[in-house]
């Protein structure tokens, strides 16, 4: 019997830890543990939430660990008494020191969402979709010191939607990269597994998203933004500056596509349209003309375009301006 360690936090890893459990009889695997984040607060009343991990964890009996830091003796004794054959990692948030990379007799190994060496990093999913990639996939390697750097055992593609957004293609990676999962374990265990080393040279960085770029700029092309918003929705999304009869307030878009994907339809950020029957207002772009279909208005919840423009929100004539030209105390 094997006996695995699993650690991970967010949704993506939970399905990769429902998949070792679900087959845990069929193939003697023993989870031994699940390790993930510690829970954060959030809503209005700061609530701390369990990660998906964890909650899946839980339901199902497994053993939950959330310790503060890999390091020290606290941590090296909690290894040392679950005593792992293989070590399972799928977006957990936190580096694993040579100590325990080291432990296992079977090594450690990471479910990671691109097809390395590109999108090394924190977000490989949400680069991909915004490069206008048609697909993408996951890869599963040996870890090692550095960051995604560890040789390959092996990939599985996933093609990319040409209006899919991330939570979609996050929800169908996360499946995908689990069925990888199991085969790869049979092969590990069974002596099988081959070690591809990464070529360096071929390699990219998927930085975390930070909140500065979630700002859309109209004088980039339709196609460049469409990619931004899908790839920012859910979560964070993107967002500009309406500025209409209202005065001038920040708009989150959920969902849009290109209209138009070359010409000049009017300034950057001009609204060209407004059509509640087609469900979308469109905007002129440095390059095309880019339709939005949903969106969050400032202190409102998500609403279709239709419903916006039935409310007299906005109208042709109206523009998206520069973040810059949003008033201070915005």
């Amino acid at each position: 019997m094997i006996k695995i360690l699993f650690m991970g936090t967010p949704e993506f890893a939970r399905e990769q830890l429902r998949a070792l459990w679900e087959h845990r009889e069929e193939h003697g695997w023993e989870i031994v543990g699940a390790l993930s984040q510690p829970d954060k607060p959030k809503g209005r009343g700061y609530k701390l939430i369990p990660t998906p991990v964890k909650e899946y964890a839980e339901g199902a009996g497994i053993p939950v660990y959330q310790p503060d830091t890999l390091r020290g003796e606290a941590f090296s004794s909690l290894l040392s008494e679950l005593d792992p054959d293989l070590i399972v990692v799928a977006a957990y948030g936190k580096i694993l020191p040579p100590a325990v990379l080291s432990y296992p007799r079977l090594g450690c190994i990471n479910v990671h969402g691109s097809l390395l060496p590109k999108y090394r990093g924190a977000a490989p999913i949400q680069r991909a979709i915004m490069d206008g990639l048609s697909v993408t996939g996951n890869t599963i390697q040996y870890m090692a010191e550095g960051l995604d750097t560890g040789d390959m055992i092996a990939k599985s593609e996933v093609e990319i939607g040409e209006n899919e957004d991330f939570g979609s293609l996050y929800d169908r990676m996360g499946k995908s990269g689990a069925q990888l999962l199991v085969s790869v374990i049979l092969k590990i265990a069974a002596g099988e597994a081959v070690r591809v080393p990464q070529n360096d040279a071929e390699s990219t960085y998927a930085h975390k998203i930070e909140k500065e770029e979630c700002a859309l700029d109209f004088s980039k092309s339709a196609k460049a933004l469409h990619n931004k918003i899908r790839a920012l929705s859910p979560a964070p999304l993107a967002y500009a500056m309406h500025v209409g009869e209202g005065g001038t307030k920040k708009m989150k878009i959920v969902s849009s596509y290109v209209a138009e994907e070359g010409g000049v339809h009017g300034a950057p950020g001009a609204v060209v349209s407004a059509d509640a029957k087609r469900g979308c207002f469109t905007v002129a772009c440095g390059e095309g003309l880019l339709a939005v279909t949903a969106l969050v208005p400032e202190g409102k919840g998500k609403m279709n375009a239709g419903d916006f423009i039935r409310g007299r929100k906005i109208a042709a004539g109206d523009r998206f301006a520069a973040v810059s030209e949003q008033p201070a105390n915005q």
